[in-house]
């Protein structure tokens, strides 16, 4: 019998190691169907205060196979005494004893999952393998979203944008052994990206081009109604997808304030069952879900079941 004491929490790099994007992606094109369908039960985030501007996340989910629980602490406060913003665990647990049998880094299985949440949409809504893709935005999403690409695109271009130009060129130094050709970038987005990419926590659009059909927009950092990285040019015209419609009628800031018809935007299974509509730009919306985070919880189940099985 697995006892709770047996289960340290796993270290953001051994959590990384148990979440290869590949994998991980295959793990959330299932979760979504399965999420859609009922099969994964997700309940709308909650939200508690914590000193000073701090705020404790808890976001459960289950499923026939396991439940979890991430627990995060988002304190904003904490970069001015250089301690990381996110902290956190993922616990997971077997569905039909309880009992515990993972415990994951909490930052690591967000940034991975939501990274790995948008590649699975660039392998259904984009049309082929992209070339040149654009970021905007060079943070901590920034970074994994760098990593998936490497993973899943190696050799492609990869722009990088942020407001501050030494910003982009130290963000695009940090990651410089990645095997993408990574270039810092300001202004408008070059006109043969295919792939834009918003990661930031902006209140006023950052990208404001009009929609093309040979560009496919996701957008991920804003996650409050007040936030809007998306601008409501691009989004009009466009096929709407997003990963959780539901938790996006409250969080999806780019969304609300366009005014969009809820009952026209799709979600990530529908895109996963052919629903794209040919010769129209498409805008991916991404908020997250406790769903994605189950889904990572399997994908590192199955690898650490892998690596026990493997010959030494």
């Amino acid at each position: 019998m697995i006892q709770p004491t047996a289960l340290p929490p796993l270290s953001a790099q051994q959590t990384a190691a148990m979440l290869p994007f590949d994998k991980l992606c295959q793990a959330l094109a299932s979760a979504a169907t399965a999420y859609q369908a009922g099969q994964i039960v997700s309940p709308e985030r909650q939200v508690l205060p914590l000193a000073g501007s701090g705020v404790l996340l808890s976001m459960p989910a289950s499923a026939h196979d396991i439940g979890i629980h991430k627990l995060v602490n988002v304190c904003p406060d904490n970069a001015a005494r250089r301690l990381p913003t996110i902290n956190g665990i993922v616990s997971v647990y077997d569905a039909l004893t309880g009992l515990p049998l993972l415990l994951l880094d909490g930052p690591t299985v967000t940034a991975r999952r939501t990274a790995a949440v948008s590649m699975l949409a660039i392998s259904l809504l984009h049309h082929g393998s992209p070339a040149h893709v654009s970021l905007i935005g060079s943070g901590q999403q920034a970074s994994a979203h760098l990593a998936a690409l490497a993973a899943l695109y190696p050799g492609i271009r990869v722009d990088v944008h942020s407001r501050q130009p030494d910003a982009a060129r130290d963000f695009c130094t940090q990651h410089a052994r990645l095997p993408l050709q990574l270039q810092p970038a300001s202004g408008s987005i070059a006109a043969a990206s295919t792939v834009v990419i918003t990661l930031t926590t902006s209140k006023v659009p950052v990208y404001q081009q009009a929609a093309r059909t040979d560009r496919l927009l996701i957008g991920v950092g804003a996650f409050r109604p007040d936030m809007a990285e998306l601008g409501p040019l691009p989004i009009a015209g466009s096929q709407l997808f997003c990963d959780d419609p539901a938790g996006a009628r409250h969080e999806a800031g780019d969304l609300i304030q366009a005014g969009v018809d809820w009952n026209s935007v799709a979600s990530l299974a529908d895109a996963r069952a052919g629903r794209r509509e040919p010769n129209r730009p498409v805008v991916f919306k991404s908020v997250g879900t406790a769903a994605w985070d189950l889904a990572a919880a399997r994908c590192a189940l199955q690898c650490r079941q892998a690596s026990t099985q493997a010959p030494s």
